[in-house]
């Protein structure tokens, strides 16, 4: 069973259907019921796959600590567990709002460590368990107008390269997908944001984004879950605590 976080959109769907399709049975977890609902009934059953999902609001990291040890408790076994949510506002950093780290390093660091807590006995349980965060290549280099973001993201990196050295050897491996620019709603929000303060239109910026990388085109987000996927599969047994960037070659550093 693959628990993916963040699945009615974006990354976190296209994760979810690829899953899906490889056989997985689905637990979706997002904060709107209706969106939920829609995303479940897309998903692949010709396998006899069983989907399902669970409320949860990421913003409530107590909220989320009971519906998911509810779930657990109840007898599921969650053996693939993918973080992810949507990342914060961006701006400079020097003014950013105390408020603005702590709300951003709940919704991330801290509710991806419920989760696993929660799924992780299971796991070891089993002997098998993949932990995969979709953060950012903000962990490799930071980047402008995200303050916020690149803090928060560096410390759900260092988390995880921290929790692979401890629960490798119960045959569980916890990796970090590093998206660059991908064609979802928050990129065509920060977008957005850009087109008001530039004059710029949407489709100009994203051209522009794309030229930054040797690719010359932004990522799909079937193409960060293809990376997801590989990570949760049997094949990827012995890779354990890498950050792997999906961004077309756009960041600069090993």
């Amino acid at each position: 069973m693959a628990l993916v976080c963040g699945s009615t959109q974006g990354i976190g769907f296209a994760v979810a259907s690829q899953l899906a399709k490889n056989g997985y049975n689905l637990v979706l977890m997002a904060r709107n019921e209706e969106k939920l609902t829609s995303a479940i009934s897309k998903l692949d059953v010709s396998q006899g796959q069983q989907h399902q999902f669970l409320i949860a609001d990421f913003s409530n990291p107590s909220g989320v600590k009971t519906v998911i040890e509810t779930f657990v408790n109840a007898g599921n076994r969650v053996h693939v567990l993918v973080n992810n949510t949507g990342g914060p506002k961006g701006g400079l950093i020097k003014d950013a709002t105390p408020e603005e780290f702590i709300n951003t390093f709940n919704q991330h660091l801290i509710c991806n460590h419920i989760l696993m807590q929660a799924v992780n006995p299971g796991m070891i349980a089993d002997g098998f368990g993949r932990i995969i965060n979709i953060i950012s290549t903000s962990v490799k280099q930071p980047l402008p107008n995200l303050g916020v973001s690149n803090t928060i993201r560096g410390a759900v990196a260092n988390w995880s390269k921290t929790l692979a050295g401890e629960l490798g050897q119960y045959g569980i491996t916890v990796n970090n997908v590093l998206p660059g620019a991908t064609n979802t709603s928050r990129l065509t929000e920060i977008a957005g944001v850009k087109s008001g303060k530039t004059g710029q239109t949407v489709a100009e910026i994203f051209e522009e984004m794309g030229g930054e990388t040797p690719m010359n085109r932004i990522a799909e987000p079937e193409e960060v879950a293809a990376a997801v996927c590989f990570l949760a599969s049997t094949e990827a047994s012995y890779i354990n605590g890498i950050n792997l960037p999906v961004d077309g070659g756009r960041t600069k550093c090993l």
